[in-house]
């Protein structure tokens, strides 16, 4: 069914996640790689994108007989750049508690590897890490919260 849709939300049309003959596994990757990787790409400063670049954060072992497979995570975008730093980059919307779990032990696994979750929000300037998102998400709703204690002050003092 076209219509279906992932847990992820993802549907199961490619053709609006597809640039360059690439099929990213959402929009707002494509977007990434075409509006930010690509420029970078070309102007020198990454020289090398590898998607999907697997790592393993715990490897498979037996227990009681059964073996256990491995917990593995696949990053969207593995970015080297010309001054030799590398960064592991995750688009993230809404990131599950499978993620959170996966990122601290990416982080104590790769302790040495830069690991960063991007997302996209239009109202904070387009895309940037998801702690910046969050960040400004806090806030807006701490403003709000605050306008509407002023707004009631106001209605009481009118009375």
């Amino acid at each position: 069914m076209e219509g279906t849709r992932s847990k992820f939300n993802v549907g199961k049309k490619t053709t609006d996640r597809t640039f360059e003959g690439i099929i990213f596994d959402s929009v707002v990757e494509m977007k990434y790689y075409r509006d930010v990787v690509l420029p970078e790409i070309e102007n020198g400063n990454i020289i090398s994108c590898e998607r999907q670049k697997k790592y393993i954060l715990q490897p498979s072992y037996i227990h009681l007989g059964k073996k256990i497979l491995p917990i593995e995570y696949k990053a969207d975008f593995v970015l080297k750049y010309k001054s030799g730093k590398e960064v592991v980059v995750d688009i993230k919307g809404c990131p599950d508690a499978v993620a959170i779990l996966k990122r601290k032990m990416f982080w104590y696994v790769f302790p040495n590897i830069d690991y960063i979750w991007i997302g996209y929000s239009k109202i904070d300037g387009g895309f940037c890490t998801y702690e910046d998102i969050k960040a400004g998400r806090k806030q807006r709703k701490k403003d709000k919260k605050l306008k509407e204690k002023l707004e009631q002050n106001e209605h009481k003092k009118s009375k």
